[in-house]
Formats: structure tokens, sequence, C-alpha cells
């Protein structure tokens, strides 16, 4: 029974996929929705696209072993970041009515660094998808029985329709469902389990003093993995796709703003309730620790704790959760290798074929993603992957490009090449302090120092970008 209701309810997710499909008729349809997304939609839709396999599956985890100083790096981190862009970077970006954030790079800087920007870009998705992939496999595989392999490929092909077919349209409206499906399924468990335990007094009673630390005890090693965690998903996250895409879908300025300050509040109280299940699920069945995969501890739980209309609903939420996350993160580099790395080098290119080949990407970004989903299935790991690219190479030059007028482009290719260069090779010898922090330090480093020995030239093309965006 568990099953059929599941894949009646991916057919009615495909059967919304189809009836967004219909509202696009141009790439900007398909990338932006036609930039009408009221506040309630774009916080939704963040909220639904950071909302995946992580929180869900991988953060109860870390959670349960690490208590709440992990809080503050995998939960709390994601409502920082969406506050600060809203505060900070949205009403810029918003105005200067672009698509991406590499569009940014081409006015601020120059096409190549919008290029080598893009490819970074894009390379860096297919870990965060892989993620969604592996726990959707996971889920199969615990409520179907469906092989872990076949269960990624179906995972992948799933969403890949929708997302092709629909764009934008699809990723919002099929958001909204998912979200109310995801509060539903947790609230539903959340009860269950704080009936069980007489509520979350005796849960907390029973770990140690350590737990309610919110910075880790374990020395430089801890330390070190704490501020790559923070950096990751907090700095590392703001110049990601996903959060732009949603910004300049959105009707106003204003509604931007205010679905990011809605997608921060969602972003911090409802990934705090699997932290609650797995713990109090822990206390109730410790058993469930034995079989070294915290990952599927919540799925278990369901299984063992509720009735089967209640784990219908639930393992319905859990997939509608990753289903928003993957369709969310496959669109964004789509829509940048459309936006980026074929319109520019493609002449005459009409919209109906940007329009294709941005779908095609969808497809190509899936495969890859299938890739490293067969290569490493440890969900957490794999975003955390996915963002210390970008916050080593782009974060320096995106920041200081938007706020500090000196940088230059040969300070923004010192940050992108000696950040990604000293990341890579501290990750290469395993050193003690984190890859991450190195990179990061002296990606920003390099900026400043480049665009102040290496200032840009004053010629007619550059001071015409430079007027454009010093306009906003």
């Amino acid at each position: 029974m568990v099953s059929f209701f599941i894949i009646f309810y991916l057919l009615v997710t495909l059967g919304i996929g189809f009836w967004a499909s219909k509202k696009i008729k141009t790439s900007g349809d398909f990338a932006l929705a036609g930039k009408s997304l009221s506040t309630s939609l774009v916080g939704v839709t963040l909220f639904a696209t950071w909302f995946g396999s992580s929180q869900i599956m991988g953060n109860p985890g870390y959670f349960i072993v690490d208590g709440f100083s992990s809080y503050i790096t995998l939960t709390l981190s994601g409502g920082i970041c969406l506050y600060i862009v809203g505060q900070f970077y949205a009403r810029k970006l918003y105005r200067m009515q672009i698509v991406t954030i590499n569009d940014f790079f081409r006015i601020r800087y120059n096409k190549k660094l919008e290029t080598a920007s893009s490819l970074l870009m894009v390379f860096s998705y297919p870990h965060w998808i892989a993620a969604q992939f592996v726990a959707l496999a996971y889920l199969f595989n615990a409520v179907m029985n469906i092989p872990f392999n076949i269960g990624i490929v179906l995972g992948a092909s799933i969403v890949v329709f929708y997302t092709y077919i629909g764009g934008m349209w699809a990723v919002a409206y099929t958001d909204m469902v998912q979200s109310i499906m995801i509060l539903a399924g947790l609230f539903i468990l959340l009860f269950e389990v704080l009936h069980e335990t007489n509520g979350l007094m005796p849960v907390f009673k029973n770990q140690t003093d350590d737990f309610f630390n919110l910075t880790p005890q374990g020395g430089l090693d801890a330390w070190s993995d704490y501020i790559a965690l923070l950096l990751a998903f907090t700095v590392g996250a703001i110049p990601v796709q996903e959060i732009y895409q949603r910004v300049f879908s959105a009707k106003n300025e204003k509604t931007a703003r205010n679905g990011l300050f809605l997608g921060a509040i969602l972003m911090v109280i409802i990934p705090s309730i699997p932290l609650i299940i797995g713990l109090g699920g822990v206390y109730l069945h410790p058993e469930l620790l034995d079989n070294g995969n915290s990952q599927d501890i919540i799925p278990s739980l369901v299984k063992i704790m509720t009735s089967t209309p209640v784990q219908i609903l639930f393992y319905g939420a859990m997939i509608s959760a990753i289903l928003s996350t993957s369709s969310g993160a496959m669109l964004a580099p789509a829509t940048v290798i459309g936006e980026n790395l074929i319109k520019p080098f493609v002449k005459d290119l009409s919209d109906k074929k940007l329009l294709l080949y941005t779908r095609l990407s969808v497809v190509l970004i899936a495969a890859i993603s299938c890739y490293f989903a067969f290569d490493d299935s440890d969900i957490v790991g794999l975003v955390a992957a996915s963002l210390s690219l970008i916050l080593v190479c782009l974060f320096a030059p995106f920041t200081f490009g938007l706020f500090w007028k000196k940088a230059s482009v040969s300070g923004a290719w010192a940050a992108i090449i000696i950040g990604g260069l000293t990341w890579f090779f501290c990750f290469i010898y395993e050193t003690r302090i984190d890859a991450t922090i190195y990179g990061t330090a002296l990606s920003c480093l390099s900026i400043v120092v480049g665009s102040i020995l290496f200032p840009d030239k004053r010629n007619k093309k550059k001071l015409k970008n430079k007027k454009r965006y010093e306009k906003y």
C-alpha cells in the first residue's frame, strides 16, 4: 500500500510539472518564471530548495553525535546566509536586471571572468545534486525495496522530466505543494516521537553536558572542521545561483528581499524538527545506531513507530523535500550553461534555441550528478564538497566586486586562481587545518593585493560597464 501511494504521489508531481510547462513560452519563462513570483513563492522555493536530503537524513546523525555545535554549522548557518543575502546583496543585484550571477561577473569585470565563473559554478553543482539522488535511492530502497543504483537512476529521471518541461514555473509550483507535504509529515512524526518520550525534557536529560556546547571541544582538528563547515554553509552559499534564480524571479525588489527573509526563518525553524525527531528516536530505539549508517535513522524510525497512513504521508514528505532540492539545484547550472556558456558564443541564437539548449543542459547536469552519486554516498560530505569550490574561488571576487569599487579584473583572477590552487593542494596533502579555510583566506587576500597592485586600465569599454554597474 505504501508503495502504491508513493508512486501515485510521484505521478501527481510529474503532472504538476506538465501543467506548469504550458506557461513556458520563452527562455525567460523557463529560467525566471516570467519574473512574477510572490513573496510567499520566493520564500517557499528558497526553503524547499535547501531543505533536502542533508536536513532530513544527514544532519540528524551529526546532531545525535555532536550536539548543538552541529546545529550551528548545519542548520542555523542556512538561515544566516539567506538573511545576509537579503540584507546586503539582493537589492543591488535585482536592480541590475540580470539572469545569473555570472552576468554580474561580465558587467563588473569582463567576458572571460564570466566564462570562468560559469564553469566553476557548473562544476560545483553535481555533488550537491548527487547528494539528493543518493537520498532518494535510500528512500526508494527503504519503502519499495528498489536496489540502490536503480533508485539513483529512477530519482534522477523523475526530477529531469518535470524540470525539463516546466523550468522555474514547475519548480515553484511543485515546491509549494511539496512544502505542505513536508510540514505535515514532519509535525505528525514529531508528535508521535514526543508522545512516546513524554516530551523533550527526558530526551535532553539523557544527553551529556558536552552535547549542549555551541562550539567544538576536540581541539584544533575539531575547530578546523567546525570553521570549515560554517564557512561553507554561510559564506560559501552566498554566491550560489539557486538563491538568485529565485531573487530574480520575484515580481519586484521588495518581494525578493521579503522572500529571502521568509526563507531564512523557515530554514532555521523547520530543519530543527528532524533533529529532534532523530534524537528522540534514538532515545527510544538505541539499536538504530547499530548498523553504522546514521543517514537512515529517520526512515527506519518511521517504519518502527508509525501506522501505514502516517508512513505514506511521511515518506511522501521526505521524497517531496528531496525532489524540491534536486529540481532547483539542477535548474541553476542549466541556466548558467544556457545564458553564460552558450548564448555569448553562438551568433544569432534565437530564444527558441536558447530554451532548447537550456533544457538539454538539465539532462547533462543530471547525468554528471548520477556519476558522483554512484561514486560517493555520504550526503553531508557531498553537499559540503559542492560549496567548497564556490567558496574558495567565487566568494571573494563576487563580494568585493559588489561592494568595493577598486576591485579589479587582475584582482578577481588572482582570487580565483590562488584561492582554488591553495584549496586543491591543501586538500591533496591533507593539511591539518581544513583546505577550505586556507583557500578562502588567501582568495580574499589575493583580490585586495591584486587590485591594489594591478588596478583596471581606464578604457572606454571598461568605463561603460563600470558606469552601468555603479548606477545600481
